[in-house]
Parts: C-alpha cells; structure tokens; sequence
C-alpha cells in the first residue's frame, strides 16, 4: 500500500516541476474562486490504477475537494466508462489535470501488463515479481500498480533485501565469501534483512546449498528445463526465484516447475501508458 507521508512528498515535487513560478495560463484566465467539475474519461480497455494517487492530488491542492468515485483501483474497465468526478476550485482541476493523467495512465499500463502475466499464472504456485528496473522517481507508484495488477513486490531498493548478484558474487571472489562476508556484516550491524543470492549454473546451487545462510536461491537464466534438477537439489529448503528472459509466451512453462516465484522486470519497463482524458463537466 502507498504510504501517505511519501505520496505527498511525491505530489510536491511532482507539482513543483510542473508548476514552477506559476500555472500562468489558468492565473490569467480563471477567477481565483471559480468552481467547477470534471471527469475522467476511460478511452482504452485495461486494468485501471492511480485512483487513490488521483484523489491525493486534488487535496493536496484543494482541501475542500469532492472526490467521487465509479470505479476502484484494479477493477477492468472498457472505454467510454467514467472513472471518478471530482469537483474543485477550477484552478484546481487544471493545475493538478497533467500530473493526474501522468500518472494514472502509467499506472493503468502496467497493471494492465502486469494482470496478463498473473492471469497466465491462474492455478499455479508460482506469482510474478517486479524488479528495480523502473523510472527513477516514480518507483513507489510503479511498483504499487505492480501490487493492484496482481503481482508481488520484489525489494523496494537497495535498502530493504540483501541480494547477491553476479558483480556481488565476482567482485568477492564468489558464492562463499560473498555470503559469509554478509552474515558478518548483518550481525555486525544488527540488521534483520533477507538474503537472496543469484546463481548462474547448476554447479553455484550446490555451492549456495553448501554455504547456506540465505532466504531465496535466484536461478539466472535458467530455462524451464534447467530449473528442474535445480529445484529438486534445493528440496524446498529456500525459496527459489525464476529471472531472466522470462515472458508473456513462456511464463507458463515455468510455472510448471513449481519455482515459487518469477521476477519480469517488462511488467513496468515494456508497460504502455493506456489513453485517459480529464474533461470538464459543463451544465447548459
């Protein structure tokens, strides 16, 4: 879920580089109390998300917004439907119209994109996992449409999970002094953080297996034939991860393996922004 502290923090700066000295072009043409209404209008058939980021937009600029929404965030909606009305001060409603959009747009598409892997994945064990391939900045919201398309959060950064990657393992002299040198430190520095650690052949699981200590065994570039003897060495002792190369067309034979997870790092970076409009509501 979105943390309120860090969505206005976002909604800040985002308004910030937008507005800047001043939305000029709606001081100029709009009395500073004039209210109005508008509606969001869906204009591409998907899975919809950024109700809740939308609505903190409006108050942040306008406290006494009404805020009514016909849809929730992750319901399928269809184009021509109306996605929330919002009633503000008019300066509101334009000001805040470009950021609303932005951001509601990006994140219908990836959940959209995200709700095709997890609909592959209907009836299997294993659920898809974002990565930290996404727009800097942006991050938070990305991943939270990640979340109301069905998928699951991977870390949030580099702060949240200790993972092991190849230039990890390669600059430490490999697997085994990688880990030991993390237990360490974890002890060290009384820090309680999951340790994942990548693996690039069969040879690095029985190494991992060996030295232990970790939480999940990522298996890079595995194809779906390779992770089964890999799967059986690891026994259900560690959670295991699928990553790399991994698609809509082949997420499927993976799950056939019972890996318990899938990390596709497309679900926000393939991700098309779907077509949404915020129109004014005029009454004769």
């Amino acid at each position: 879920m979105l943390q309120k502290e860090a969505l206005e923090q976002f909604i800040k700066a985002a308004l910030a580089e937008d507005i800047g000295s001043g939305d000029h072009s709606t001081l100029a043409s709009i009395p500073a109390e004039t209210a109005g209404t508008a509606r969001l209008k869906i204009k591409e058939d998907g899975v919809l998300a950024g109700m809740e980021v939308a609505e903190a937009i409006f108050r942040l600029l306008d406290d006494t917004t009404r805020f009514v929404p016909f849809k929730n965030d992750g319901d399928p909606m269809q184009a021509g439907e109306i996605a929330f009305e919002v009633s503000a001060r008019v300066r509101t409603l334009l000001s805040a119209e470009r950021l609303v959009l932005n951001c509601m747009q990006r994140m219908s598409g990836i959940a959209t994109l995200t709700r095709k892997y997890t609909d592959r994945l209907k009836g299997y064990h294993t659920r898809v996992l974002d990565t930290r391939k996404t727009t800097p900045n942006f991050r938070m919201l990305e991943k939270e449409a990640v979340r109301i398309g069905g998928g699951v959060n991977h870390r949030i950064g580099l702060y949240d999970m200790i993972m092991l990657k190849d230039n990890h393992i390669d600059f430490s002299g490999g697997i085994t002094p990688a880990v030991e040198r993390v237990v360490a430190y974890l002890k060290a520095n009384n820090l309680d953080l999951k340790i994942e650690v990548e693996t690039r052949n069969i040879e690095d699981v029985k190494e991992v297996l060996k030295v232990g200590q970790m939480h999940r065994i990522m298996l890079d570039n595995f194809t779906p034939e390779q992770i089964a003897p890999a799967l059986e060495l690891i026994g259900g002792k560690y959670e295991t991860e699928a990553s790399g190369g991994i698609t809509l067309e082949n997420v499927e034979a993976y799950a056939k393996t019972g890996v318990d997870y899938v990390s596709v790092g497309a679900i926000i970076h393939h991700a098309v922004s779907l077509d949404l409009s915020l129109k004014a509501v005029i009454h004769p």
